[in-house]
């Protein structure tokens, strides 16, 4: 008797995904939140941001950018951006990080029905664990956001064995708070977003 065939199975996709904007995006080292004047270089997108963001848009999943920074700011911040990636701003002095209220804000405002399959990538523990508290899955950035706090010349001035001191601190910081992955930069985003996909489809959640 021929055996019955069956069907791999393929993970699901994701439903929504929500980027902190400075030190994610833009704002290598989330300088614009220490004291001082913003310049071009604050505005830059990091290392693999547009790339993740024609991936995600590829795929038709849906994305937003959070930040507790002044509106005028943020979005002197977001120049570089592409258009269709929305800005969700909610107002600071109300239910600030890490109360769970911005990113459910955010959602609301891309339609998503479910929390099912969202995702917050950032490099600021406020925010990550404003993810957490919303029943996200979140993946903390070590080097570009704030727990390291230098300019892309700075890091990259220091030596090898310096960066994996200040990346591993880092790292184990943002583990510390419950995150579900941790990677370096956006340019490993597309890897961890299919992990994550690889474990939802094996049952695990936030």
């Amino acid at each position: 008797m021929p055996r019955a065939e069956t069907s791999p199975l393929i993970a699901p996709s994701l439903t929504a995904v929500l980027f902190g904007l400075s030190g994610c995006l833009v704002d290598f080292g989330a300088r614009t939140r220490q004291p001082g004047t913003l310049t071009a270089e604050h505005a830059e997108v990091t290392l693999g941001a547009l790339d993740s963001l024609s991936s995600l848009q590829r795929q038709q999943i849906p994305c937003a950018w959070l930040d507790e920074l002044p509106p005028a700011l943020s979005h002197s911040l977001a120049v570089a951006l592409p258009d269709w990636i929305k800005p969700s701003q909610h107002p600071a002095t109300i239910n600030p990080w890490p109360a769970p209220n911005a990113c459910w804000q955010a959602l609301m405002a891309l339609n998503v029905e479910r929390l099912d399959g969202c995702v917050l990538v950032s490099g600021e523990p406020r925010l990550l664990q404003s993810g957490l508290n919303a029943g996200l899955w979140t993946i903390g950035l070590a080097s570009c956001g704030s727990l390291c706090g230098l300019a892309p010349s700075e890091w990259q001035a220091l030596s090898q064995k310096e960066r994996e001191h200040l990346r591993g601190k880092a790292t184990m910081q943002l583990f510390g708070l419950g995150v579900h992955s941790v990677i370096d930069h956006l340019g490993e985003l597309d890897t961890c977003l299919a992990d994550i996909s690889l474990r939802r489809l094996k049952g695990e959640k936030p």
